[in-house]
């Protein structure tokens, strides 16, 4: 395998009442060697996953928006402890979905991304649905992040953020061929918005981005009761790419891993004898724009 390529594996994760941390750490540490037996050297798992944990604190803390925020900064730093030890013990990347975590005295939701050293990094969620703004008071967070990788560079882009092309672009502008989107939806119409936006993010940019959701039925927590969704690694849609753009995907709504292999490397070749140039014809349509 060369330098620039990556086994990616993007979870359809089943969120569950979990009685004890025991539990919690006991599953994710499961799906993490199940995906690294399976040869997968990058890990992807979905937004808010990590509120299942809130079911360790009771009815009064899970029953509760704002009570099982103020209890998930117990777990966290048992949270990035897990994360920064399974990605030491079997030498992969992880971005581990996303968590809630007090700054000041707002909450942003924050996407941790490990390397195989164990270290980490951070990209929080810019856009925020009307939930979050609304009814839970998960604030916006502040920067675009890109990670620096063995095989290339990667960036993170956090569910409703996919839609907006702008900050993808930026990442991209900035060196990542492959954009992760950890995502949490309850209907079908949230869904495909994600997934129409990783889709388009991909086209404009000549990028991968690849997707992965909650799945499953929480009736015992407010934040995130149901999940529906699918995993899948979407493409450039030209030359040496799949004519749809879809790479890998899973069935609606079952558990499991999806497991591509993407070389980056493929990606300056696109962009340089494709079909179509998108990723150089942004800087087109500045132009047209300064006319206007």
């Amino acid at each position: 395998m060369s330098t620039s390529a990556v086994t990616v594996a993007s979870a359809q994760y089943p969120v569950e009442f979990l009685e004890s941390w025991e539990h919690f750490s006991a599953k994710v540490s499961a799906w993490v060697d199940e995906a690294a037996r399976a040869g997968a050297n990058l890990l992807l798992f979905p937004e808010y996953f990590s509120i299942e944990i809130t079911a360790i604190f009771g009815a009064e803390v899970y029953g509760s928006l704002p009570r099982q925020l103020d209890a998930l900064q117990e777990t966290l730093p048992d949270f990035l402890a897990l994360f920064a030890t399974l990605a030491r013990r079997h030498q992969v990347y992880v971005c581990a979905g996303s968590y809630p975590v007090r700054v000041g005295r707002e909450y942003r939701n924050r996407a941790h991304f490990f390397w195989p050293d164990g270290r980490h990094a951070f990209q929080e969620k810019l856009q925020m649905t009307r939930f979050e703004s609304e009814q839970w008071q998960v604030s916006a967070g502040a920067g675009l992040a890109v990670f620096d990788c063995e095989f290339g560079k990667l960036a993170v882009n956090v569910c409703y953020d996919s839609e907006f092309p702008l900050l993808a672009r930026h990442q991209v502008e900035r060196g990542a061929d492959l954009i992760l989107v950890p995502s949490c939806t309850d209907t079908m119409a949230g869904f495909n918005r994600v997934r129409i936006g990783c889709q388009a993010r991909a086209l404009e940019n000549q990028c991968f981005v690849v997707q992965s959701p909650t799945i499953g039925e929480c009736a015992w927590s407010e934040a995130i009761d149901t999940n529906v969704g699918f995993a899948a690694v979407y493409t450039p849609v030209d030359h040496g790419f799949p004519s749809d753009g879809l790479l890998a995907s899973g069935p609606l709504n079952q558990p499991q891993w999806v497991i591509a292999e993407l070389d980056l490397a493929h990606l300056a070749h696109v962009r340089a004898h494709g079909q179509v140039f998108n990723h150089r014809d942004w800087d087109g349509q500045q132009r047209h724009l300064a006319r206007a």
